[in-house]
Formats: structure tokens, C-alpha cells, sequence
């Protein structure tokens, strides 16, 4: 419940610069009196502009400053609510809002805005269109119950059942739910960007396959050429080996040849060195008749007999010789065939050794082809789980796990969305009320002699018949009738607040109720219910003081003294 003690107010319309005070919980009822302008509906802008920030009547808030002093306008409101104690202080000129809690300023880090929510729904949770339903009943700017929409009627109703936090919660939901959906659609957008990549790397991939596939393959045709290349020339060192070996056979008596060849040389030149001495023996004497050394003569037929000698010997010698050049001429041409032989065998151990050279370059290239061939199939293996497909994949996981969760999320949200919605959980227990309004309302009407049926539906639709029971709307009523209903269903939500201890409040504020629609019978019926009403504070405003004067227990006048209200 909510207690409200006291308002106060300065540089608030007609109020000049000292503090205009109203203790609201003293008296069981008091009347505000005075003349038209003297101020007494400043109460309700001061209440108003307090709590909520805004004026009861339809004022603009740079008119709520008083027009002579122009600044430091001040509304104070204390009450107690949930067993603390508050003052809620707002001021324009300089703009101030404040809320104290048993003494102590509650933070105010956060936006005004957030402030008056948390004053709102936390403090006083109720709003000020409820507010104006259950404390405060006016005749100018108050707009009934029955002149709301349907709207706004299921919110003051849901205020006074306190179920106004399914709105707050559906409000709430509907954030998540969009939430939800912006996530389910990042979602599916991150699932078909990472599949998309996942069938790219994996093309990629095939293709790095097929082309690694075809390397191995060009290799291995390589390989199998390098391998028949060594194979031919194992053939050719083979077939050249074959020849070196006989033309070696053939080469063997190549020494003896050139051993025979020089012995013929130096035997020629042996006998062509005897050939030169016999020629100039005969040359001796056929030149000298006597001797050189002992000057004797020599005899003709020693003469004749040494030149034959010597003759003979140089036939012999040129025979001998014909026979060497003969066998020479045999030798070297042996010897020559013989360095033929060795001639092509060097020709062959060239050939067999650029064979070999070949087999060692083929060998190598196979080394080459198959450590290739090895680094592309450990890359092709390696390939198959790149550190990119993986991740790739493990993002997969991820954003399938969180679809999961935002699915569950979605059917939680759905079903909170069935409960939370009109038709939902705060339909059933508005349908439980509805009768109990019903009948506290009917209960009012009967008590100011207004003796018709009246009932709202679930829908806060109005039904009321009244004369031969016709089916009659709010509309169809005089203005004291309309009076009586919008009476009725101010005492009826102020009930229902009570029963539900949601907005109930000791306040109770009535602006020229009595000056309106209403009746000498129907205010003497009103009089009676209001006198009846427990805990209540109740404030009539009303220019009929000398009517009125005696059925209160306590009356304020308020004046207008040189421009400014205040109170006698």
C-alpha cells in the first residue's frame, strides 16, 4: 500500500515563493474551498507533476512556473510505500528530480528517463493513468474510465490486478524474440557461408587431388622411361663390354708386336751400321795400296781378297736386311691392326662408361621422381585434414549447436508469447475479476440509487441495462448518471486495489464532483459512501463551502493575495 503524508510546493503556478503545505493523511476528509483561480486545483498539478512529471491538467511544463519570481519551482510529495519512506522532489528552473529513500538519495546514474521508470514500476508501480482512475477524480483534463480506450482501460486494470509485469514481461519477450530471430537469421547465414566454404575448401581440395594425381602419375610414366633407359643401356654396356673383351684378346700380343717391331729396328740398324763399316773397308782398299800404319804395300790379292770378303758380307747383310723389312713390314702391319683393335676399345670403354653415366643419371632421376612422388602423397595426406577444413568444419559444429539452441529458444519464446498475450495467462485472471468488478460496481451504483445492470467483459466492453432492461451503452446517460458510473468505478478500482493490495492508497481526490452532474440525493448518497470508505484520506474540491462545510472534518481555503495563492 501506498501512504501518502505530505505535498508541498513553491513557484508552482499561482504559488509565489514560499512553500504551500498539505498534510494528507490527517484528516478522514477535509474540503478545499475557495474562489475560481484562488488555486485549489494546484493540489492535483502539484500530485501529478511530482509523481509522474507531469501536470493533472493539460498545462504546458514551462507554465507550471509561477510567471512573476520565473524560477525555482518546487513540488515535493512524501509517502510511505513497502515499509520505507520517500520523497520524491522535481523542480524546473533549474531542472531537478530526486528520489529519497528513508533519508538516503537513490543513485542517479542512469538517464531520467530510467528514473521515472524505476519511480514508476518499482516504487510506486503504478502509472499515471492509474493513478488518476484510483486517487484522483476531476472535472476538467480527467478523462472517466468508460471515455478510455480499450487499450488504455486494460492497462489501468491490469495496475489495479498488478499484472501489468506480464506486460513489462511480454515487452521483454518481444525484444528476445526479435533477438531471437536477428540470431537464428545470423545463423543461418553463418551455417550457409561455412557450408559454402566447406564445399569450396573441398573442391579445392579434389582439385589439389587430381592435380597431385596426375604429378604422381606424369612421375611415375617417368620413372618407367628412366627405368627402360637403364635397361637399354645395360644392353649397349653389356654388348660394348662383350667387344672389349675381344678386341682386349685381340690387342694381347701388342707388346710382343712392338718388342719385335724395335728388335727388327735395332737389328736393321745393326746390320746397316756393318753394311757402312764393310763399304768403307772396300772403300779403304780400293782407295790405299799400302798401309797406314806400317806403310807397307798391300798385296792386289790381299786387296782382292778382303773387298770380296767385305762384298760378301754386304750381300748378306742386304739380304739380311730385305728379309727384316719383309718381317717389319709383316709386324707393323699386325702392330697396326693391333692398334686398331685398341683404338676401338678405347672407343667402347668410352661408350661403356658414358653408359654407366647414364644409368647413374637415370638412377637419380628415379631418386628425384620417387622422393616427389613421396612429399606429394604425405601432402596429399595431409591435405585430406587441412588446418583450414578443420577449423572450418569446428565452426560448422558450432553454429549447428547454436541453432540447436536458438530452435530451443524460439519454442520457449513461442509458448512464453501464447501465455503472455492478451488471451493468454492475464485473460484468465482478469476473467476471475470480472465478476467482482462487476458486482462492486452494480454494489456502488445501487448505493447512489442508480439501480441498473452493469457489466464489463473480458474485453472491458461496457453492457448496462437499465429501464425495461434495454440494452444501453455509457453514452446513452445523462451527465449525473455518467457521474454516478464514473463514481461507482472509482470506488470499485480502489476495492480491487485494496483486495489485491496492488495501487492501494490512503489518498482520495475529488475536483469539483459536487459542483458537477451530481444531485442533492446523489451527493447525499456519495457523501454517505465516502464517509463509510476505511483508511482513506479523502480531499473534496468544491465551491460549495457553505453547503459542504459541515459534512468534513477538516476544511482549507485557499486565496489569492496580491497575485499569489495561498493558503488561509
Amino acid at each position: 500500500m501506498i501512504h501518502f503524508t505530505k505535498v508541498r510546493w513553491k513557484n508552482f503556478l499561482s504559488t509565489g515563493n514560499a512553500f504551500t503545505e498539505i498534510q494528507l493523511d490527517q484528516n478522514d476528509s477535509t474540503l478545499i474551498v475557495g474562489e475560481n483561480g484562488a488555486g485549489k486545483s494546484t493540489m492535483l498539478d502539484a500530485l501529478c507533476f511530482g509523481l509522474y512529471g507531469k501536470p493533472f491538467r493539460k498545462i504546458k511544463k514551462d507554465q507550471l512556473i509561477n510567471s512573476v519570481n520565473g524560477r525555482e519551482a518546487i513540488v515535493e510529495v512524501e509517502f510511505t510505500a513497502k515499509e520505507h519512506q520517500y520523497v520524491v522532489r522535481r523542480g524546473i528552473k533549474p531542472s531537478l528530480f530526486e528520489i529519497i529513500e528513508d533519508g538516503v538519495l537513490i543513485d542517479q546514474d542512469a538517464a531520467a528517463r530510467d528514473y521515472q521508470e524505476m519511480l514508476e514500476k518499482h516504487i510506486l508501480k503504478l502509472s499515471m493513468k492509474s493513478f488518476t482512475q484510483i486517487v484522483i477524480l476531476g472535472s476538467s483534463s480527467f478523462v472517466p474510465f468508460m471515455q478510455l480506450t480499450t487499450g488504455v482501460r486494460r492497462e489501468v486494470i491490469e495496475d489495479l490486478l498488478d499484472i501489468r509485469v506480464f506486460s513489462s514481461m511480454a515487452l521483454l519477450l518481444k525484444d528476445r524474440v526479435a533477438t531471437n530471430r536477428e540470431e537464428y537469421n545470423l545463423n543461418y547465414r553463418d551455417i550457409t557461408y561455412t557450408n559454402e566454404k566447406i564445399k569450396a575448401q573441398e573442391k579445392i581440395r579434389v582439385e589439389l587431388d587430381e592435380q597431385r594425381q596426375e604429378k604422381i602419375e606424369e612421375y611415375k610414366q617417368r620413372i618407367q622411361q628412366a627405368q627402360s633407359n637403364i635397361a637399354r643401356e645395360d644392353v649397349r654396356a653389356q654388348e660394348l663390354n662383350t667387344q672389349i673383351e675381344d678386341l682386349m684378346e685381340k690387342c694381347s700380343n701388342h707388346q710382343i708386336l712392338s718388342s719385335r717391331v724395335q728388335k727388327i729396328l735395332s737389328l736393321e740398324k745393326s746390320l746397316e751400321t756393318k753394311k757402312a763399316n764393310a763399304r768403307k773397308t772396300i772403300k779403304f782398299y780400293v782407295d790405299n795400296n799400302e798401309c797406314p800404319t806400317c806403310t807397307q804395300t798391300i798385296d792386289l790379292h790381299v786387296r782382292a781378297e778382303k773387298i770380296g770378303e767385305k762384298e760378301k758380307v754386304i750381300h748378306e747383310i742386304e739380304d739380311g736386311l730385305k728379309k727384316l723389312a719383309t718381317e717389319l713390314a709383316a709386324t707393323e702391319e699386325s702392330l697396326t691392326e693391333v692398334q686398331a683393335y685398341q683404338r676401338s676399345v678405347s672407343l667402347h670403354q668410352r661408350d661403356f662408361a658414358a653408359c654407366q653415366t647414364s644409368v647413374a643419371a637415370y638412377q637419380k632421376e628415379i631418386s628425384v621422381y620417387n622422393k616427389e612422388i613421396g612429399n606429394l602423397n604425405k601432402t596429399q595426406d595431409t591435405t585430406s585434414a587441412t588446418s583450414a577444413l578443420i577449423t572450418l568444419r569446428e565452426d560448422q559444429a558450432k553454429f549447428l549447436s547454436l541453432k540447436e539452441r536458438i530452435l530451443r529458444d524460439k519454442e520457449m519464446y513461442e509458448l512464453a508469447t501464447v501465455i503472455l498475450r492478451d488471451s493468454g495467462i492475464k485473460s484468465r485472471i482478469i476473467k476471475q475479476y470480472i465478476p467482482v468488478i462487476n458486482k462492486l460496481v452494480n454494489k456502488y451504483l445501487a448505493a447512489m440509487d442508480f439501480f441498473v445492470k452493469f457489466e464489463l467483459n473480458e474485453s472491458f466492453e461496457e453492457k448496462i441495462l437499465s429501464r425495461h432492461r434495454d440494452d444501453f451503452t455509457y453514452d446513452s446517460f445523462s451527465e449525473g448518471e455518467k457521474m454516478r458510473i464514473d463514481l461507482a468505478l472509482l470506488f470499485t478500482w480502489r476495492s480491487i486495489a485494496r483486495m489485491k493490495n496492488s495501487a492501494s492508497t490512503n489518498l482520495l481526490i475529488l475536483d469539483e464532483v459536487f459542483d458537477a452532474s451530481l444531485d442533492a440525493n446523489g451527493c447525499d448518497e456519495f457523501l454517505k459512501i465516502i464517509h463509510d470508505l476505511e483508511g482513506c484520506n479523502i480531499f473534496v474540491i468544491s465551491h460549495k463551502g457553505d453547503v459542504l462545510h459541515d459534512k468534513f472534518a477538516n476544511t482549507i481555503r485557499f486565496t489569492k493575495h496580491k497575485n499569489f495563492s495561498r493558503i488561509v
